[in-house]
């Protein structure tokens, strides 16, 4: 089974998990829009591979591998929404590249991803540096501090 499918179905299923004990095959389909049919298949088979307990008609658990993977995979994922968000890319956005990234990346990246999202999250007001990098996106232009005064001068990007 490729690893992207067992991290997306162990996330799903340690979410789903979070909110009701048991899930069953129709908490997976609906979620995925998928057919149920479809589901109780890769559950035989992430039942085999040993990252759930599946027992027909009663629902799965994930099993300690299995729990284990779908924490790592949602934190990458997590990490990465924020640090998307953070440049400015809408919610709904950042989700769904952050579900696409998060099989890809680099440990090491990552990793810096990671301490970079946790260090911009404890400005609770943002940093200046961040309003600058939104308004040269809004803009194209470079907002040039003079050392020592407060006011601020426009550069445009072509002219740098």
């Amino acid at each position: 089974m490729r690893k992207k499918t067992i991290e997306d179905y162990v996330e799903l299923i340690f979410i789903l998990q979070n909110k009701d004990e048991k899930v069953h095959t129709n908490n997976v389909a609906n979620a995925l829009d998928i057919n149920p049919a479809s589901v109780t298949e890769i559950f035989q088979k992430l039942s085999e591979e040993g990252y759930i307990d599946y027992k027909k008609y009663t629902g799965v658990t994930l099993t300690h591998k299995g729990k284990k993977i779908a924490i790592s995979t949602k934190k990458k994922h997590d990490t990465l929404k924020n640090f998307l968000m953070i440049l400015g890319i809408n919610k709904k956005t950042a989700d769904i590249d952050a579900c696409k990234i998060e099989h890809i990346v680099n440990s090491e990246t990552m990793e810096r991803l990671t301490k970079f999202v946790e260090f911009v999250q404890q400005f609770k007001d943002g940093t200046i540096w961040l309003d600058h990098f939104k308004h040269f996106y809004d803009t194209g232009e470079y907002v040039k501090r003079n050392h020592g005064n407060s006011k601020k001068d426009l550069v445009s990007s072509k002219q740098k």
